[in-house]
């Protein structure tokens, strides 16, 4: 816990002073994030420190490999699926964002099989992503390095069209009330590509 402390206090002393008027009105007011982001638990990925945030600004939902499950209504329970709701239909979010990234453990656990001590639960959470699978094997041609990262960017291409089963995800869109992008980030080399419909990256 040691680093835990020392980091609040340098919070406190060197970054409360600069935020206390933003988050004292936050406290004050409620939050109002322009984004809803989807992003991996990797804890090389925060979307605040990619897309430079201050506090307010961004709802996240982080999981194993950015993953957005099919539209489910049920008993089970569903976390992703409820900080969905929450976002678009009560903050009333203008943007979902769903963010991949280089070296995820939950694509190289979809590709190869999770660890054992990881059985519980991993292996029928990363399925989601089957297709991203199938897709970036028939893009690969044998070569492991291409087929994790197309497997990488398919899984957020997965995770959008699963966000279109969501019927008032779906309406918000095409009412043109909210946007849905996916982005694909290089942790190496802290670059951020905009995942296109056919597969590809483009500029953010």
């Amino acid at each position: 816990m040691d680093e835990l402390i020392k980091g609040y206090r340098r919070f406190r002393t060197e970054r409360w002073p600069h935020q206390r008027d933003a988050l004292e009105a936050l406290a004050r007011d409620g939050q109002q994030p322009h984004t809803l982001a989807i992003a991996c638990c990797d804890s090389r990925v925060a979307p605040e420190m990619i897309f430079d945030c201050a506090p307010g600004d961004i709802f996240t939902v982080r999981n194993i490999a950015n993953l957005v499950p099919p539209y489910a209504p049920d008993m089970a329970n569903h976390g992703t699926s409820a900080a969905l709701e929450f976002g678009v239909k009560v903050l009333k979010v203008r943007r979902i964002a769903v963010i991949g990234h280089s070296g995820c453990g939950g694509i190289h656990a979809l590709l190869h099989e999770p660890p054992a001590e990881a059985s519980d639960f991993v292996a029928n959470w990363v399925r989601i992503a089957e297709p991203a699978k199938r897709r970036a094997e028939a893009v690969a041609d044998g070569d492991a390095e291409a087929l994790r990262r197309a497997a990488e960017i398919e899984t957020v291409r997965v995770s959008l069209e699963n966000l279109a089963t969501f019927p008032w995800i779906a309406d918000a869109r095409d009412a043109g009330h909210l946007a849905v992008q996916g982005f694909y980030f290089d942790v190496g080399t802290g670059t951020l590509g905009r995942v296109l419909p056919d597969g590809g990256l483009g500029e953010p």
